[in-house]
């Protein structure tokens, strides 16, 4: 069985040196050597260029690596099936999720499910939409929320919920007085925005294109919660998530646009690989996740 030499391989192809491998999988630099010795003459190929200074992987390692994370994976969610013939609920569940989500949507559920299911390792990383489907892709996530869209066809996509948005701003900014305002208005303003790979940014994108506008300034910030105090610092106007500016109207921090004829709304979906389709502890997730939301579960895209 090559389980221990292909799990080393895909940490060497990572952290892309045999001493940090080593250190990580709290192995001697021999063995992690000896791995990937076995690995080469194994499969009668070399997997990696070497010199003083430089690890790169050949074209054949990229074949193996992509091969050796399914293998691993499927490794161990025969391993985490066979646990939880048990009937209880244990093990681990790696949940991916957009900011938005990760921070505003998800922690209550994360609760409930903590609350339930005690014995359930939980962990949550979070990032923009176009990193959460990478992470599922590699399989470094079990399952991936995300806020914006994805044409990975490998991956299986489920809506879950409708999200709305609002344009945003200071209570100072000069829209923020007016009732309603309309496109017009919305010329030439300085906008901030999330980074690109998030899925605020692509739906503000549309917004602008669809709408004609011209931007005056475009600020990137890389946290809605960094966005929000340059807002109240006066500065420009936003496109945010209901569940992200709730709480910071509702204080009378930050003042909602209401733009005349127009609302904002987006599909928030789920996202994992069939391998994973029939993981108990997905399956559980997925199932308190329409629980959580029964009138917002959607179809299969």
């Amino acid at each position: 069985m090559y389980y221990d030499a292909l799990k080393t391989f895909v940490t060497l192809v990572e952290v892309k040196n045999f001493t940090k491998t080593a250190e990580t999988l709290r192995m001697s630099q021999p063995s992690v050597s000896l791995h990937i010795k076995n690995l080469e003459k194994e499969f009668q190929t070399k997997l990696f260029l070497r010199s003083p200074k430089l690890l790169k992987i050949t074209p054949t390692g990229e074949i193996l690596y992509d091969r050796a994370k399914q293998i691993i994976t499927i490794y161990e969610q025969t391993k985490q099936d066979i646990l939880e013939q048990h009937n209880s609920i244990k093990g681990e569940l790696k949940i991916g999720a957009s900011f938005t989500i990760g921070e505003y949507i998800l922690p209550s559920l994360l609760f409930d499910l903590q609350k339930s299911y005690p014995e359930l390792e939980l962990h949550v990383v979070i990032g923009n939409t176009r990193e959460i489907i990478q992470f599922v892709r590699l399989y470094q996530v079990d399952i991936g929320l995300i806020e914006g869209q994805t044409n990975e066809k490998e991956l299986s996509v489920h809506a879950f919920m409708q999200d709305e948005l609002f344009i945003v701003s200071s209570n100072n900014h000069k829209l923020a007085c007016k009732d309603e305002v309309t496109v017009a208005d919305l010329q030439n303003q300085a906008w901030i925005t999330r980074e690109v790979g998030s899925g605020t940014r692509e739906y503000l994108n549309h917004v602008i294109r669809s709408n004609g506008l011209k931007v005056k300034s475009l600020l990137t910030i890389s946290s809605n919660q960094g966005i929000k105090e340059t807002l109240m610092n006066g500065m420009g106007l936003s496109l945010l998530s209901h569940s992200v500016i709730e709480k910071d109207v509702q204080h009378r921090n930050l003042s909602i646009i209401q733009l005349k004829n127009q609302s904002f709304t987006r599909t928030l979906s789920y996202v994992y690989s069939p391998i994973m389709q029939d993981k108990k502890n997905v399956r559980l997730f997925i199932n308190a996740l329409n629980n959580k939301w029964p009138y917002k579960a959607q179809s299969t895209k």
